[in-house]
């Protein structure tokens, strides 16, 4: 829908028009799900915050008056009821890396790796997602939000009620602190276990070509 459109049906639905607001869950539902499933890390938990996210959604449709896209105010509003979900179950965490039909970023394209290759690869993108487990809440959720659901700098300004500037700061940062952990691990260049991180790919390597 174009924003133009999505007012509309904003409108019809805050006036009881159920297939206008049936028009809107479906419009957004799976960017709507992702967020809050990289957020929680948990199925149910983030079918909870949907339905929670679009519950509020429906109950506040008058004071939406179209001055971001309806995309970020729901993705507000996903994110709030995520926060509230791990708060009170204390179980948070990052889910697998999504699939190109999740439309997710951080992806590495596909060369047609060799079986070694290939291993090699999924063994990194754990290491990676572990490591973003230890960013603290502020930088793992810019960080989620800009690379995994690529949300523009202004939409994620909107969303988390924050300036322009303090995202890029937040995210410069995320960047460093989840590069030091990376590096810690030897998952890349510069950490302590790197030289046996590169025995490590060159066995891998070795095998898949035996």
């Amino acid at each position: 829908m174009t924003a133009e459109e999505e007012l509309k049906a904003v409108r019809a639905a805050a006036s009881g028009d159920g297939a206008a607001f049936e028009r809107i869950v479906r419009e957004h539902q799976k960017n709507v799900y992702s967020l809050a499933w990289k957020l929680t890390g948990n199925e149910q938990d983030a079918l909870d915050a949907s339905q929670d996210a679009f519950l509020k959604a429906y109950q506040n449709l008058r004071s939406f008056r179209g001055d971001s896209r309806l995309s970020v105010w729901l993705y507000r509003l996903t994110y709030n009821a995520s926060m509230d979900i791990i708060k009170r179950s204390r179980r948070g965490k990052l889910v697998p890396m999504p699939t190109d039909e999740e439309g997710g970023a951080l992806d590495i394209p596909d060369e047609s790796p060799t079986p070694a290759e290939s291993f090699e690869r999924r063994e990194t993108l754990e290491e990676v997602r572990a490591a973003v487990l230890e960013l603290d809440e502020d930088k793992r959720t810019i960080l989620i939000m800009r690379e995994y659901q690529s949300m523009s700098y202004t939409d994620i300004a909107r969303a988390l009620s924050l300036e322009e500037g303090t995202v890029k700061s937040r995210l410069a940062r995320a960047r460093a602190s989840l590069a030091e952990i990376l590096k810690k691990r030897g998952t890349i260049a510069g950490g302590a276990q790197s030289n046996n991180q590169n025995a490590k790919t060159r066995e891998v390597r070795r095998r898949g070509r035996s």
